[in-house]
């Protein structure tokens, strides 16, 4: 007995779905799986895995934080550069920031919101104030000048709301350092003769025209860029050697060796430029402080 055409078309689709089922479910990934298992292709493709006394300790090609349960940097490890990926080189959170270089007015907080619930208190800092923190909080680590343009002595973007008699232009009549938030002084007393305001939240200050300022701080900040700014994937595990030289002098205090035997490591977990020209020179942090925990054990 001949089946109905509808029978027909519907054991029709049942058997593709089957057969590609098996050939692409099945037997390609497998296929792919056996393929990436070859020599050569087999860590990268297990995640290059890195082990320290038999026991995984990160990946490789992955980042990842050096520091203890309150945040703050081990000094007897060298410190990755921040990361926009979740809590920090989350793969599963994988981005950057998406802010760019006119980011340089903070979103203030509500006062009467706790900044450490779940769900904050509202406050943003803009990407400007967050390399003036990071670069703060770095130099205060170090040991060196983390001060940069266009930042605040208290690690905050150096920007005014100024406010003209005719709008965008005429007499100054108000002058607002919005990413100070009162009662904190700003961080210059006046601005074309008239007193500068801290900033308060609920305030709107879009009528006046954004004006950063530059201070007095060094055009080459002693802060490497790398070590102040997120990379693309928030992933990123190696620094730049100009960020690793920098953290040298403390992790060799810290460790109670010298600067010299620290140097040596750095120069071994430094790799060059890919095919001789592309990229930059970096410096694998994982990989440098495994060496220096076989080579230099700190005291526990």
């Amino acid at each position: 007995m001949r089946l109905p055409s509808w029978v027909s078309q519907h054991l029709a689709a049942l058997r593709a779905v089957l057969a590609f089922t098996v050939l692409l479910g099945i037997a390609y990934p497998l296929v792919v799986t056996g393929v990436a298992q070859l020599p050569g292709l087999r860590d990268k493709a297990n995640g290059s895995v890195v082990t320290a006394n038999g026991k995984p300790v990160g990946s490789e090609i992955v980042g990842q934080l050096f520091t203890d349960d309150q945040g703050n940097a081990l000094k007897q490890y060298f410190q990755s550069r921040p990361s926009a990926a979740g809590d920090g080189y989350d793969p599963d959170s994988t981005s950057a920031s998406n802010l760019g270089p006119e980011s340089i007015e903070d979103t203030l907080g509500d006062p009467a919101l706790d900044p450490n619930s779940e769900a904050g208190d509202g406050s943003s800092l803009s990407l400007l104030s967050q390399v003036c923190s990071r670069s703060k909080a770095v130099g205060e680590l170090e040991g060196v000048d983390g001060s940069r343009p266009y930042c605040t002595a208290d690690g905050l973007g150096a920007v005014l709301r100024v406010f003209h008699s005719d709008g965008l232009t005429g007499k100054v009549t108000r002058v607002v350092s919005v990413n100070q938030r009162c009662p904190a002084t700003p961080f210059r007393s006046s601005y074309e003769g008239v007193a500068v305001e801290c900033a308060t939240f609920g305030e709107d200050y879009s009528g006046g025209v954004l004006v950063p300022i530059r201070g007095d701080a060094p055009a080459d900040s002693a802060v490497p860029a790398d070590a102040v700014t997120a990379s693309g994937s928030g992933l990123d595990p190696q620094i730049s050697p100009a960020y690793a030289k920098l953290q040298i002098g403390r992790v060799a205090q810290a460790r109670n060796i010298t600067p010299v035997e620290v140097q040596k490591l750095v120069d071994d977990n430094t790799t060059g430029r890919a095919l001789g020209f592309l990229g930059e020179p970096a410096v694998n942090v994982l990989l440098l402080n495994l060496a220096l925990d076989a080579n230099y054990p700190y005291p526990q």
